[in-house]
């Protein structure tokens, strides 16, 4: 088990624990993006973490793994089109784990897009063996992703307009 493995398994599992502990704030957001009513908002994002918590677990076991990958990247995949749809506007996607409206832009549509197609590529890749390396590296993937997460949420930082 490799370390993009790893990251895409941890950021997953994180990923439905945020939905189980912040589901008052996310139940809306769910309702929104999918362009349903609020009632089902609920619903979609249990479905969500269900899916997310159960690519997390197949990716950490061998024979499973590939199944495991092609979910995750189907819910990834999922994430950017519904992203995708809201362009131009400006929303609290829930993707970070503050709550704050922000524009939906290409670079937050590229974010699951980008993971989707990171899964895809763990999908194809021969199972790598396990080395005591491979958790730190992972940590280390997620790490970057989460300070990618924040300098995306920056408003208008300098290094955008220079």
């Amino acid at each position: 088990m490799g370390a993009p493995d790893l990251f895409c398994a941890m950021l997953l599992a994180a990923s439905a624990g945020h939905k189980v502990l912040g589901h008052q704030r996310l139940a809306p957001i769910a309702a929104r993006l999918s362009g349903s009513g609020a009632a089902l908002g609920p619903v979609l994002l249990l479905l969500a973490g269900a899916a997310e918590m159960a690519a997390a677990v197949f990716l950490l076991i061998p024979p499973l793994r590939v199944i495991g990958a092609v979910l995750a990247a189907a819910v990834w995949a999922s994430y950017a089109l519904l992203l995708w749809r809201q362009r131009g506007h400006t929303l609290d996607c829930g993707c970070d784990l503050a709550a704050r409206a922000k524009p939906v832009t290409a670079a937050v549509v590229a974010r699951p897009a980008g993971l989707a197609a990171l899964a895809l590529a763990v999908s194809t890749l021969p199972a790598a063996p396990f080395t005591l390396d491979a958790p730190f590296a992972a940590a280390g993937f997620l790490a970057l992703y989460l300070g990618l997460s924040e300098l995306l949420a920056t408003p208008r930082p300098a290094w955008r307009t220079a």
